[in-house]
């Protein structure tokens, strides 16, 4: 497996079309302000991403895009991908991480978040492209929301 590498403007359809089998978001993942990045397997296959969004004042990151390949589970790689995004946001200057997770609750409860109400995701994140996306969509009100201090 190979570390994560960052994902430039030519490698974000690779991501979205990943992202899309992972049934995730795709939406903004060019917006100014995120940063994502990918691993490969021996044969180049992206089996996992990893990124976030970083807020106007870098106080705040919203984490996204945490995924792995359904064949590639189970061996740590989904949290070896969640800590190289907070570490990577905390390095950025955020000293808050956010994420949307209606379906990995207990995944993100081991890496030390809380879930939080979501309208204090969206008022920390409101330039958010997913957040805007979400507000857009109706996908707020049913979205569930995580946070934990970076320190």
């Amino acid at each position: 497996m190979s570390s994560p590498a960052p994902v430039d403007s030519s490698g974000v359809a690779e991501l979205r079309e990943f992202l899309a089998e992972c049934d995730l978001t795709t939406s903004g993942l060019d917006a100014p302000g995120t940063r994502y990045w990918i691993s490969r397997d021996e044969r180049g296959r992206v089996v996992g991403s990893t990124g976030f969004e970083l807020s106007p004042t870098t106080c705040d990151a919203l984490i996204r895009s945490v995924a792995v390949a359904s064949d590639a589970r189970a061996a740590g790689l989904g949290t070896e991908l969640a800590l190289f995004a907070i570490t990577a946001a905390r390095d950025a200057g955020a000293q808050r991480a956010w994420l949307f997770s209606r379906r990995s609750g207990p995944f993100w409860q081991r890496l030390g978040f809380e879930r939080v109400p979501t309208e204090s995701l969206a008022e920390a994140l409101a330039e958010s492209p997913q957040v805007a996306l979400f507000r857009a969509t109706g996908q707020l009100a049913r979205g569930v929301a995580w946070a934990r201090t970076l320190s």
